[in-house]
This record gives structure tokens, sequence and C-alpha cells, in this order.
């Protein structure tokens, strides 16, 4: 075995578990995005933890996130709740925050 095909398998290594962490701050930030509009919303714990479900499943109709924005806007809307886009993409920063921490936190 080369230095090369040894350095190029820990790239390809290093490229699996970074996508892999990434795939996984995104969806736990959105479940931080689900339990907090829940919250708004006035659902109960085991509606909350549904919900919250639903906003991660919403991240898989479309790359990036606008499906999630889209999901959370329109349910917050409907349920009566007070807010704007801007409010939600700022929630969602402030949650992608934190599940980061959370993520490395767990994986320490």
């Amino acid at each position: 075995m080369t230095q090369f095909d040894d350095r190029e398998r820990a790239f390809e290594a290093k490229f699996a578990h970074d996508e892999e962490m990434q795939f996984r701050i995104i969806a736990r930030r959105n479940k931080l995005l689900g339990l907090w509009a829940a919250d708004k919303m006035g659902l109960s714990d085991v509606e909350a933890n549904a919900y919250a479900s639903d906003v991660v499943r919403a991240d898989f109709e479309h790359a990036g996130d606008e499906d999630v924005i889209r999901k959370v806007l329109g349910d917050l809307t409907s349920a009566g709740v007070d807010t704007d886009e801007a409010t939600i993409r700022e929630n969602l920063g402030h949650k992608l925050v934190e599940a980061r921490r959370q993520i490395i936190e767990a994986s320490n």
C-alpha cells in the first residue's frame, strides 16, 4: 500500500464522517425548531415530539431549508401564532448552534 493510497483512504473516511455529522446536526436543528414551534402552538409533549419529527421529515422534500421554513411558517400561521419568515430563519440559526453543540458534546 502506498502513502498516496493511505492518504486517499483517510480523506475519504474524513469526508464521510463530516457528511454524517452535518446530516445529524441539521436533523437535530430541525427537531429543535419543531419543538420551538410546537411550544408556540401550545402542543402537549407527545404532540410536540410528533410535530418535531414531522419537521425533520419535511426537510427531505427538497434540498435546502425552504421546505422546513415553509412548513413551520404555515403551521404557526394556521395555529394563529403571530410570526414571520424572518423570525423562523433567526430561530433556525439559533437552533443550528445549539444542535452543533449537542452533537459535539454527545460524541465526546
